[in-house]
């Protein structure tokens, strides 16, 4: 891709330094797994210190707990609301999954590229939610949930199949191609701002693109993920 001023744009995902051999096939650190490990390390971090923060906490909740527990109970809150009170027990996992995907929307903020504009790392994160969706069918609808591919009738198979696959392709490419496409044009703006401008100019395209927008899309990706899930987990008779 040339910009306007003749310079090539290259947004791919690029390789930083060679980590060995597999089988065969050389191994990377690239800009996405960097990101990755940033982004996993800072979550990390931030669950040792509320471990050690609160594990010897007495008297009355203020500051740092309060801060704690309203962000448990919220998700608490919203899980039982969205999936229900049987299935409250998958708050922890999506409060990680939201927390993930956020941190790896805004890690574009601090001059990393995010894990999210890759495509392995969003479809890894939507095939996970798939394997979910079918273990609540089995393990809630039993002998229906084979059954319910063949409604209304046998001739619907394949359509059911198809829409029961493009699930999680969708989920992938949708938060991809947001993120993406977010990244490629912030790099098209910075490109074509003078130099004293690239610190003024491009905040509110920031404040959109990589706030509001990372903000929506982890949002939209949890709560997907979550009517999925209660929807298969409902019992049919």
């Amino acid at each position: 891709m040339q910009s306007a001023g003749g310079v090539t744009l290259d947004f791919s995902n690029k390789n930083l330094m060679l980590l060995g051999e597999f089988f065969g096939h050389k191994l990377y650190l690239t800009e996405t797994l960097l990101a990755t490990w940033v982004v996993m390390a800072v979550l990390i971090i931030f669950a040792v210190i509320v471990r050690l923060r609160l594990r010897h906490f007495r008297g009355v909740p203020k500051g740092f707990q309060n801060v704690v527990e309203a962000l448990v109970e919220a998700m608490h809150s919203f899980t039982v609301t969205t999936m229900g009170a049987k299935l409250e027990g998958f708050g922890g996992y999506f409060f990680s999954v939201f927390a993930f995907i956020l941190l790896s929307n805004y890690s574009g903020l601090v001059g990393l590229r995010p894990p999210t504009s890759n495509l392995a790392t969003t479809a890894a994160l939507a095939v996970s939610t798939f394997v979910m969706v079918q273990v609540a069918g089995i393990v809630c609808q039993r002998g229906y949930y084979v059954k319910s591919f063949f409604e209304p009738f046998v001739l619907f198979f394949p359509i059911n199949v198809v829409g029961e696959l493009a699930k999680p392709i969708s989920l992938a490419f949708r938060l991809f191609g947001n993120i993406l496409g977010g990244v490629i044009i912030m790099g098209l703006v910075y490109q074509m701002l003078p130099i004293v401008l690239r610190f003024v100019l491009p905040n509110i395209l920031h404040a959109y693109f990589d706030i509001f927008a990372g903000a929506l899309q982890a949002f939209i990706f949890t709560v997907l993920s979550m009517t999925f899930i209660q929807q298969k987990s409902v019992i049919e008779e």
